[in-house]
């Protein structure tokens, strides 16, 4: 992520926010296919990065390797369009989720590799997809 896993603080805060800038650029009719390709991509790459980590990094989650939270917060603005409101909502809910852990999540990052760097980061996603989908189903007026 070009660096954003080095900051000092937040380094997975940081990706997440530095990942949702090109959101709102994507054309309307590219929604939601390109960011669930994004998502998909980032995922690949997290499972194929992980093989060439050194073995010290293997089976964790080192928290300068911040592809997952694109994948995750990629999944999490997939319905709600290319709008600053919706994009920063689904960023805020998957933050929390991601901070959070609710369960599986947390017992997500033990499974090994590539996965379970990315897949915790993408039951978050799918949490804060869903609230975003209930809220505009049947909360929205």
């Amino acid at each position: 992520m070009f660096g954003v896993g080095r900051v000092p603080v937040g380094p997975g805060t940081a990706a997440s926010a530095v990942s949702v800038l090109p959101l709102p650029f994507i054309p309307l009719s590219l929604w939601p296919w390109a960011p669930l390709a994004g998502c998909a991509l980032a995922t690949l790459g997290c499972v194929l990065i992980s093989r060439t980590m050194p073995p010290k990094d293997e089976g964790g989650d080192p928290g300068w390797f911040v592809l997952d939270e694109t994948a995750g917060v990629w999944l999490a603005a997939a319905l709600v369009g290319p709008t600053w409101t919706g994009i920063g909502l689904a960023f805020l809910l998957f933050r929390i989720f991601d901070i959070w852990k609710p369960p599986p999540v947390r017992t997500l990052e033990r499974v090994g590799g590539g996965w379970g760097i990315v897949l915790d980061d993408l039951v978050a996603g799918v949490y804060a997809l869903l609230l975003l989908f209930a809220w505009e189903t049947w909360g929205a007026s």
